[in-house]
């Protein structure tokens, strides 16, 4: 029988997908490495955008699954960050901003005429895990969030130095993940670390959180097979 692990151990096999992450994809560490075309950045810049425009969908779902007041106090903060309030930007709309700093224009980014198919099923994919799924799997397959703030820096920086073609203003949405990364991430793993506590369900967030990487690494195997490197 599988034995329960502590809340230690169960953090430090969540930890151990950063391997997994798609920061390690070729498509990413040649976008690193300043070596992307212009076509290929807007090409990653557009398809992102429908992962974008779903994030407060797969909030949302885990809210509705959520029977925790205090948990969703805290996570609907994400929604906001996205969508903005009265006033506001938010996520979607500095991504759109991020478009037109590479040369899209918004309504091209917006009505998705550049999303590749493969991009689509996975995005998709991943929001219907995350309305059919016990919601402390969803939660946890959000944590992908433990690996962003160190690849939100590292892409700020390389698009500040090699891709000095594009507008700065329009990275407004790298800088604001690397501080709201972090703080949603801390809320993630304290959620599973205090709900998962038997074998099956500390098995579950891990295999939770690996189909993640699998949706993220998969999105950046459409787009790189589109500029033909595979």
């Amino acid at each position: 029988m599988t034995a329960v692990l502590t809340p230690d151990e169960l953090e430090q096999a969540l930890r151990a997908h950063a391997k997994q992450y798609h920061s390690e994809h070729p498509f990413h560490r040649r976008m690193n490495d300043g070596e992307s075309s212009r076509e290929e950045i807007r090409t990653w810049v557009a398809n992102r955008f429908y992962y974008q425009v779903n994030i407060p969908r797969k909030d949302g779902a885990i809210l509705s699954n959520c029977p925790d007041p205090e948990v969703r106090r805290r996570w609907v903060q994400r929604i906001i960050d996205h969508d903005g309030t009265t006033g506001v930007a938010g996520g979607i709309e500095s991504w759109l901003r991020l478009g037109e700093a590479v040369g899209l224009p918004r309504e091209e980014v917006e009505d998705f005429r550049h999303l590749r198919p493969g991009v689509r099923f996975a995005v998709d994919a991943y929001v219907n895990f995350t309305r059919t799924r016990p919601w402390v799997e969803a939660v946890a397959s959000s944590l992908t969030e433990l690996f962003a703030p160190d690849l939100m820096a590292e892409r700020l920086a390389a698009f500040e130095r090699y891709y000095t073609w594009i507008d700065p203003e329009g990275l407004a949405y790298f800088r604001a993940r690397i501080t709201q990364a972090p703080r949603d991430s801390e809320h993630g793993l304290e959620v599973v670390r205090k709900h998962c506590v038997t074998p099956e369900t500390q098995a579950a967030a891990v295999a939770a959180l690996s189909f993640k990487c699998d949706v993220l690494w998969s999105m950046l195997d459409s787009i790189d097979r589109g500029h033909g490197n595979h």
